[in-house]
């Protein structure tokens, strides 16, 4: 089983400028053969594999002799990353793999060799680097070392995130029943309502802090660019957007293993959150509540426990049918939160009653879709929250 942590590093003033240009020659070696491989295929439909582009790699080298500063396994596993894009473009359906710009604040590389940790002076060696003080919040997993990824957010703290391989299996999915199978309906003025007739506040913690974040960027606005004052005053803006982010995950994930913890399984409803986002009057309440990080760390929740996730196709009518007698209330329109039913009078919370109806329809098996394994896996790494400072 593959299992991962994240770490905060306090790396000195050397590092730290070590490290930023390995975030930026990564980016650029990535960048260089991304175009060799786009223009081989565009002009002569030519197809290069992992092995060519490391190939071309050592010509990089010769061409820009400051490459040679940078770690080998960091650029070969820019390489390798590049490679996989398109092994997920092609077969997982994920996008044409895009250009990396330095604005996109991902700075990231990877170290593919073995590191050195110190567990009684919390630091870690790193190959090129030496030893870097590491806040150890939590024990390594113990296995294989797959990849150590070191990483920067917008405020300027680093990262390291180290993923194992223990060589243990999956855990087999569990059996489940009725009684032990809960039904999920997300929503906006509702985070989740449960089929046994919960409710979960939705927090709201972008609106919460809206004001503020709104009273900064005109702060930022106001700067001239390039300024160190300007510079400051991103860092404050950063600094809030990065809190609210940790907020929603942690709430995210203090939800998410209560509900896996306490049930065998879990139906939820297929949402089009990129249509939802299309629509000006709700696009910012819906990625406030981040629906799609809250499923996800579901699923790979459910993975590593033996749990089961059902999700029912996104056209099922959960919230105007009747979970008593079936009834569909076909003029109902998202103001209405109560309604009776007129065939056999049952009063109706609308959150409530689609709960219900997800965990009827995935009972049923109405249009559950399964579960990609490749594309989970994939966003488990993408997702991990960092750990509190």
């Amino acid at each position: 089983m593959k299992r991962g942590n994240r770490y905060r590093i306090y790396p000195n003033k050397e590092q730290k400028v070590l490290m930023e240009k390995h975030f930026g020659s990564t980016r650029f070696v990535y960048n260089k053969l991304l175009n060799i491989k786009s223009t081989l295929y565009r002009n002569c439909r030519i197809s290069i594999s992992e092995f060519d582009l490391n190939n071309y790699l050592l010509v990089l080298k010769e061409i820009y002799p400051w490459l040679k500063e940078i770690n080998a396994g960091a650029l070969q596993q820019a390489s390798r990353n590049l490679n996989k894009a398109f092994t997920n473009f092609f077969n997982f359906g994920f996008g044409y793999p895009q250009r990396k710009s330095k604005k996109d604040h991902h700075f990231s590389f990877q170290l593919p060799q073995h590191y050195d940790l110190n567990v009684e002076k919390s630091e870690i060696k790193l190959p090129k680097f030496g030893w870097i003080k590491v806040k150890m919040h939590r024990d390594i997993f113990q296995g294989e070392m797959k990849t150590l990824t070191v990483s920067r957010t917008p405020t300027g703290k680093y990262y390291i995130s180290i993923l194992t391989d223990d060589g243990i299996e999956l855990p087999e999915l569990e059996p489940f029943s009725h009684a032990t199978l809960i039904g999920v309906d997300v929503g906006l003025k509702t985070f989740a309502a449960l089929s046994t007739g919960e409710k979960i506040d939705n927090p709201k913690f972008l609106k919460n802090s809206l004001e503020r974040l709104k009273c900064l960027q005109r702060r930022v606005s106001g700067k001239v660019i390039g300024s160190e004052n300007r510079r400051k005053a991103v860092h404050k803006l950063a600094k809030l957007h990065e809190l609210i982010s940790t907020q929603r995950h942690d709430f995210q994930h203090n939800v998410s293993k209560k509900l896996i913890s306490d049930n065998q399984a879990i139906a939820v409803e297929t949402l089009n959150i990129k249509g939802m986002m299309k629509n000006h009057s709700r696009a910012q309440s819906t990625g406030d509540a981040g629906w799609y990080s809250f499923v996800l760390k579901l699923q790979y929740k459910a993975e590593w426990l033996g749990k089961t996730i059902l999700k029912i196709g996104q056209w099922e009518p959960s919230s105007k049918t009747c979970n008593v007698c079936g009834y569909k209330y076909q003029d109902m329109t998202e103001e209405i939160r109560e309604w009776q039913c007129p065939d056999c009078g049952t009063n109706h919370d609308r959150d409530i009653n689609a709960a219900i109806n997800i965990k009827k329809f995935a009972l049923l098996g109405q249009e559950v879709e399964p579960v990609d394994s490749q594309r989970l896996l994939w966003r488990m790494k993408q997702e991990a929250p960092p750990s509190k400072a």
